[in-house]
């Protein structure tokens, strides 16, 4: 690696990603938009300590769309959707981003394109038009029907049939979402073109969407049987293990492409969303393989989304977070991601003291933060009743538990009837718990979910120990508590944590240092235990630390 890579801004900052349909409406019409993120970037970080301190932000799609799912199906890669504003504003985003010495990366949608981009209307137009290779084609099988078994991520079949050719295409997600070639030179060029645009307009890297569905069997065989699969029980996608209808050997091709372009321009950055889980399980030779997509380039990273999956428990975040590092090359930085606009929220998804537990968690170990707005006021899920849902998974399969509305719902920045979100009636409904959880009130509440944040990506962002000290964990008597230590030469923390909903009392064979940091003092008090015991709360979380010539 060269040895800049080592001060790259991506190994020093915290990710927070904005969902920009729900951050902020500038124009009373419901929806976030461009000038909404712009009028609050001095909270993300304005160089001081009263901000949240964040060193980058991803913006969900903001390309033209008919938002059948809101964003993720384009029809123009290189425009902006009017619905969040001009060019014009998104250049200013540019700026003032910089402005606050803070990174800008767009979400790069490479799977698929909207049915209605000029693109598929060509493609689907003729067998003979140059672009019908440009899309994922097929005869029916033998049988009639799809030409084979492969689902679409959000249920049922993956193909569609054109009633006009009588050949079926492909749609790895929706059927508003063909499937693009990316076996076709041609289709490579030109969404490279796209990445090439993005960049001359000063963004500073990309979220890859959906990178493992990139290429596809080119036989088109069969995916196997899924022997976990329980039906009514498990997504109905998981039926079948996904050996064919994605993650194919030349993805790595594909990603080491769009590493060649952003090795273009200095200071870039792009991570990738991919499951590496097999089932319940990390498949690390799959994370080894991304990893080496870039190695040319080494500014890459696929997502870590496996702690929003984890059974609850000390043993099991340590063991694969042992797992995890033990994995990795030296060149390859880890990353930490708790939430996104897929998932349910983290606080509705543990609750609220062990959320605060995983933020200690996340801001003390080695890698890049991920966090998704509203997270770091403990924003729960908020409720969607049957006339508000948006979602077109949920209206297409009710029932399932796919919809994802309730995670996507308006920042809530005030107490007002609108949160400060909107002067309008808000696309989707606030959360009833906004009274509460907003920025104003949090604000003022010096043990508040959001100070706690503040503080822990402050802490982060001013110790060496943090952003570039090694890791390791170490063995305690009380087994529901993880204990590990980030070290330079110089500077050493140690955490602990306490997963279980009991007090503990545990001996730590270890030099402890002072307390600066934890969930239920968010500064600590600076006492150092003289007797060599640390006593943790239910769910409590401390940062200790000591320096060379001290304690």
């Amino acid at each position: 690696m060269d040895p800049s890579y080592k001060d790259h801004w991506f190994r020093r900052s915290t990710l927070y990603q904005i969902y920009p349909l729900s951050f902020a409406d500038s124009n009373g019409d419901g929806f976030g938009d461009i000038q909404g993120i712009i009028e609050h970037l001095d909270y993300l970080n304005d160089g001081t300590s009263s901000s949240l301190g964040v060193g980058a932000i991803w913006l969900s799609p903001i390309y033209k769309s008919p938002m059948v799912d809101w964003g993720y199906d384009v029809i123009d890669h290189t425009a902006v959707d009017p619905r969040f504003g001009s060019m014009k504003d998104f250049e200013e985003l540019v700026a003032e981003v910089h402005k606050r010495g803070m990174k800008l990366l767009l979400d790069f949608v490479p799977n698929h394109t909207s049915n209605l981009h000029p693109w598929f209307t060509e493609s689907r137009s003729s067998f003979k038009n140059p672009k019908r290779d440009w899309y994922i084609w097929a005869d029916p099988s033998l049988r009639g029907g799809p030409p084979n078994n492969w689902l679409s991520g959000f249920g049922g079949s993956a193909w569609a049939l054109d009633d006009q050719s009588g050949q079926y295409y492909l749609h790895s997600f929706l059927p508003e979402q063909p499937d693009l070639n990316w076996r076709n030179p041609e289709v490579q060029e030109a969404m490279l073109a796209v990445l090439s645009f993005w960049l001359s307009k000063g963004v500073d890297g990309f979220r890859n969407d959906a990178v493992y569905s990139l290429i596809k069997d080119k036989d088109l065989r069969d995916d196997v049987p899924n022997s976990h699969f329980k039906p009514g029980i498990s997504h109905p996608a998981d039926e079948f293990l996904r050996v064919h209808s994605a993650g194919q050997p030349e993805v790595n091709q594909v990603l080491g492409s769009f590493c060649e372009v952003l090795a273009k321009k200095n200071e870039t950055f792009m991570l990738s969303e991919v499951n590496l889980m097999d089932n319940v399980t990390l498949n690390i030779a799959a994370l080894h393989n991304l990893y080496q997509a870039c190695r040319q380039h080494p500014v890459h990273a696929p997502f870590n989304f496996n702690l929003m999956t984890l059974p609850w428990g000390a043993a099991s975040y340590r063991g694969f977070i042992d797992e995890y590092e033990d994995a990795l090359g030296p060149d390859d930085w880890p990353n930490y991601v708790l939430g996104n606009h897929d998932r349910q929220r983290l606080a509705s998804r543990i609750g609220a003291e062990k959320a605060r537990l995983l933020a200690v968690l996340q801001f003390t170990l080695r890698g890049l933060p991920v966090v998704y707005y509203g997270e770091e006021l403990g924003l729960k899920d908020g409720s969607i009743t049957t006339f508000q849902v948006r979602d077109t998974i949920e209206i297409r399969y009710p029932g399932h538990g796919l919809g994802r509305d309730s995670s996507r719902t308006p920042m809530p920045w005030d107490s007002s009837s609108g949160a400060g979100f909107t002067t309008g009636t808000p696309w989707l409904p606030i959360g009833a718990q906004s009274h509460k959880l907003n920025v104003e009130h949090e604000d003022a509440v010096p043990e508040s979910s959001l100070n706690l944040y503040r503080y822990l990506i402050s802490l982060r962002n001013s110790s060496p120990a943090l952003i570039e000290g090694d890791y390791r964990s170490i063995s305690v008597a009380d087994e529901d508590v993880f204990a590990y230590i980030r070290e330079t030469e110089l500077q050493r923390f140690l955490i602990l944590l306490n997963f279980g909903n009991r007090k503990v009392e545990t001996n730590i064979h270890e030099s402890v240092g002072a307390w600066i940091a934890g969930t239920h003092l968010a500064e600590g008090d600076g006492s150092v235990p003289t007797d060599g015991l640390v006593r943790l709360a239910p769910y409590e979380g401390r940062v200790y630390e000591s320096r060379k010539g001290r304690d």
